[in-house]
């Protein structure tokens, strides 16, 4: 049996695991691996995969996701080690000298992160807005508040193309920068809305440092090493994405270039290796999620339109949005702005549903409670509904047709897809 009430079994096994991973929020690692071996055990003894059947099958499959689950497995691990050194730099602590010590100093930290994630990855936005975080609020942030630095880092990353997965591969595939720019409407609606609530939150439940603690001292050295690995990340990225384009189809060029950061750098100040463990573990979790989102007999999204978007966002809180970007590049006929601000910000409803807040999750456990998280991050769902409709508003629904790759920036090209599903015409 393939289907229970017209349903693939496999959305079931992948739901209960869902279900599991949110009842069960200090046994997420075990549920999220059983759900994986459930799923993966079902597919081999009855529907096969995407490459076809058995366990060479499984094989071709796991080889195709390796890149993209190493990359995570890479920034995720490293990027801890980031936030330890960002931590020990002392940076944090000099924040409050320039922060208003209300609820507008808490604010103004959620529009930092949005402004880090413009250019860093959303997973390092994440992890060093929680680091400060921490400091200026003396290890006590609300779970609202959490929610709120791993929304300000998504919606940051959604407008750029180096600040987001999800972005990169439209980059990669064609789409015009410029397109995925329009995002940032939506963005900063977001962000004025649910920013607002996580801040009062904060400052009601733990209010910002008015001083910093006496005799703080910036450790230079280890400013610099952050400095360092993010150029890295930043730089691969880049040069990847214009030089040499298929290499990030086959090679966790990113993670490396993070990796080499933090060796090349550990003879000048050495990173707690202690954070591993840790920080395996929460990300093995991430990566049981993506690999299980990989096996679903998602072929096809529904028609390109702005309901089917809208929609999308709300499923990329479940469903990783690195297979939904992709299916969607591959239909075609989407307002790449949109899409980009949908898929990106659409993760940070529930606490697993974007990289960034598994990745925050990491330093503050009790953000692992998908009740919690709902209860007290509501702000974050209204939010991303006002942005959608705000950038509707202003801009409207404009399909664009992605270009070739090689093709002049003045040769892009723009069209609606005729009723009878027609291709476009250049």
């Amino acid at each position: 049996m393939t289907e229970v009430f017209g349903i693939p079994v496999d959305f079931i096994l992948f739901a209960l695991t869902l279900l599991g991973v949110a009842l069960f929020h200090r046994h997420t690692l075990w549920v999220a691996l059983g759900g994986l071996a459930t799923i993966t055990i079902y597919k081999l003894l009855f529907t096969g995969f995407k490459t076809g059947s058995g366990l060479t099958a499984l094989m071709a499959h796991m080889g195709h996701e390796t890149n993209i689950l190493t990359n995570l497995l890479g920034l995720l691990m490293g990027f801890a080690l980031l936030s330890d050194h960002f931590e020990k730099s002392h940076v944090p602590l000099e924040l409050p000298r320039f922060l208003p010590d209300d609820w507008k100093g808490a604010f103004m930290l959620l529009v930092l992160v949005f402004v880090l994630s413009s250019f860093l990855d959303n997973i390092a936005a994440a992890i060093i807005g929680g680091t400060m975080a921490g400091a200026v609020f003396r290890k006590k942030v609300h779970i609202g508040y959490l929610a709120a630095i791993v929304a300000a880092s998504n919606a940051g990353g959604a407008g750029s193309v180096v600040g987001d997965t999800t972005t990169t591969m439209m980059w990669i595939d064609g789409v015009n920068p410029l397109h995925v720019l329009d995002a940032y409407i939506a963005s900063f609606a977001a962000l004025a809305f649910f920013g607002y609530f996580a801040a009062r939150q904060q400052h009601a439940y733990s209010p910002i440092m008015k001083d910093m603690p006496a005799g703080t001292h910036i450790d230079w050295a280890r400013l610099a090493i952050v400095a360092i690995i993010l150029v890295a990340a930043i730089g691969s990225n880049v040069i990847a994405n214009l030089y040499f384009k298929n290499a990030l189809d086959h090679y966790p060029v990113i993670g490396i270039a993070v990796w080499v950061a933090i060796l090349a750098t550990s003879v000048w100040r050495q990173p707690d290796w202690k954070l591993l463990p840790g920080a395996f573990k929460g990300s093995i979790f991430l990566l049981a999620l993506v690999t299980c989102a990989s096996m679903m007999p998602v072929e096809k999204l529904p028609a390109a339109s702005w309901p089917t978007t809208l929609g999308l966002g709300f499923v990329s809180s479940i469903f990783d949005n690195i297979p939904l970007t992709a299916l969607a590049l591959k239909q075609g006929g989407y307002d790449w702005g949109v899409l980009a601000y949908a898929v990106g910000f659409g993760g940070s409803m529930i606490w697993f549903g974007s990289s960034a807040g598994v990745a925050l999750s990491n330093t503050y456990p009790e953000a692992r409670n998908v009740g919690q998280w709902l209860r007290h991050g509501w702000h974050i769902a209204v939010g991303y509904v006002i942005g959608f409709f705000v950038l509707l508003a202003i801009l409207g629904w404009h399909p664009q047709e992605k270009r070739t790759r090689g093709a002049s920036a003045g040769s892009d090209i723009q069209c609606c897809y005729p009723d009878e599903g027609k291709k476009p015409h250049s």
